[in-house]
């Protein structure tokens, strides 16, 4: 984070603490969804839960920003409650780690609409094999296993890629963001 700049920082804090809430109080409407439909309620809108990371990574285009910022949301969602604990901090890096390896293999030089759905699947996988060995879905029938794989990946792509796009943009045509890579690409673009 040497090449980081003070404001940068701070924007990604904030995106944190934001997302953190955000994930938090999606957590009802995930148990909801189980209810009705079983452990695979929660893979509709997984994706949610990785979009600090999309967001965060595209505004401001730096090496770790995407690990950073899921990992801090996930110790702001502890701080304010969240009954799985210190545990979750761990879910946090790991969701992390997926997004942060896809930018990390294109140098973290494409933000590109297909490397940012590629983010959000990558927090998919990364998520579900850490899931797949924590939460016991080995006891499920393999096509139920599969399923729940895919409506991930799907969340992943659509919740955290492109809505993560989209919010992030969105947010960039109000001018906040012109000092950050994503409002500069933006201003270029329009040039």
């Amino acid at each position: 984070m040497n090449n980081w700049r003070f404001k940068e920082i701070v924007v990604m804090a904030a995106l944190a603490v934001v997302f953190g809430v955000v994930y938090l109080a999606f957590l009802p409407l995930g148990s909801l969804l189980v209810g009705f439909m079983g452990p695979i309620g929660y893979d509709f809108i997984f994706g949610i839960w990785f979009i600090v990371s999309i967001i965060a990574a595209y505004i401001l285009q730096k090496p770790g920003a995407a690990f950073l910022s899921e990992t801090i949301a996930a110790m702001i969602e502890v701080l304010l409650g969240n009954a799985v604990g210190p545990m979750l901090i761990v879910t946090g890096m790991v969701q992390g780690i997926g997004a942060e390896a896809v930018f990390a293999a294109t140098r973290w030089k494409n933000y590109s609409t297909w490397v940012l759905i590629a983010a959000g699947m990558g927090s998919s996988v990364t998520s579900f094999i850490y899931g797949y060995f924590m939460s016991g879905y080995a006891a499920l029938a393999t096509e139920y296993v599969i399923a729940m794989f895919v409506v991930r990946l799907i969340s992943g792509a659509l919740i955290a890629g492109l809505l993560g796009k989209a919010l992030s943009e969105g947010l960039a045509r109000t001018g906040a963001l012109s000092s950050f890579a994503l409002g500069k690409q933006q201003r270029k673009d329009a040039a």
